[in-house]
This record gives structure tokens, C-alpha cells and sequence, in this order.
């Protein structure tokens, strides 16, 4: 088997590879989703902090 063949699988590459690329878009915007929320997830906490401190 050399690189090529296993780069066609059999007829089956279109299948697997895109497989692999729509589970790495999924997983990839996971993550960025996740980093975003975090950030304003903290951004509000952050508002709410110094809305607290200007109320004391």
C-alpha cells in the first residue's frame, strides 16, 4: 500500500475525509464558541462588580 492508496481508500476517501473535516469544523467551532461565551460571560461579571463597587 503506498501513500496514495491510502489517501483513496478504496473509493471511500470522499466519505472519510470529509467526515474527519466536518467533525474538525464541529469540534473547532466548539471551542471558539466556548472561548466567546467565557469572554462575556466575564465581561458581565466584571460590569457587575464595578456597578457594585460604585453603588458602596
Amino acid at each position: 500500500m503506498n501513500i496514495a492508496e491510502f489517501f483513496h481508500m478504496d473509493g471511500y476517501a470522499l466519505y472519510v475525509w470529509g467526515a474527519y473535516g466536518v467533525t474538525l469544523v464541529v469540534l473547532s467551532l466548539n471551542v471558539i464558541l466556548a472561548r466567546q461565551q467565557q469572554r462575556k460571560a466575564l465581561r458581565a461579571i466584571l460590569r457587575a462588580a464595578q456597578r457594585n463597587r460604585s453603588l458602596v
